[in-house]
């Protein structure tokens, strides 16, 4: 009869396991655009759907709109840094086969590094479309 108790007393313990989660929330409100830092989120015990677990997941990213205290921080709402801000003057290059040309642009959109964003060449006034790379430099995208 104790042995038919030991499988019960798994079970029970297996689902206790399994029902312990936690979930990142927002420590204060957290404008679009905010960096998020430590000090911005905390961990309670909890379950949501598509929440995020553990803080290191949004440390470093940026909010992508306005998340308010007590709210779960879900990965659709974040984004990398933005590195380049709309009007912002950037180096404007095109590289091809060891040649490289350079100009100044203005960028029409904000950006992250690996983002595809239009950006105003300054002298002739076009517009072409750019990849930023991690130095801020936009590269013009072979069309």
């Amino acid at each position: 009869m104790r042995t038919a108790c030991i499988p019960a007393l798994v079970a029970l313990l297996g689902t206790a396991m399994a029902a312990h989660a936690e979930v990142v929330l927002a420590a204060r409100t957290l404008p679009a655009q905010t960096v998020i830092s430590i000090s911005d989120v905390v961990v309670e015990d909890g379950e949501m759907p598509g929440a995020l677990s553990h803080p290191d997941d949004a440390i470093g990213l940026e909010t992508r709109v306005t998340i308010y205290p007590g709210r779960p921080l879900h990965l659709d709402d974040l984004g990398a840094p933005t590195i380049i801000s709309r009007n912002q003057t950037v180096t404007l290059a095109y590289q091809q086969s060891g040649l490289r040309i350079q100009t100044e642009g203005r960028a029409l959109e904000r950006a992250a590094v690996g983002d595809t964003i239009r950006v105003m060449n300054i002298a002739s006034k076009s517009t072409v479309m750019a990849t930023i790379a991690a130095d801020g430099t936009a590269f013009v995208s072979r069309q």
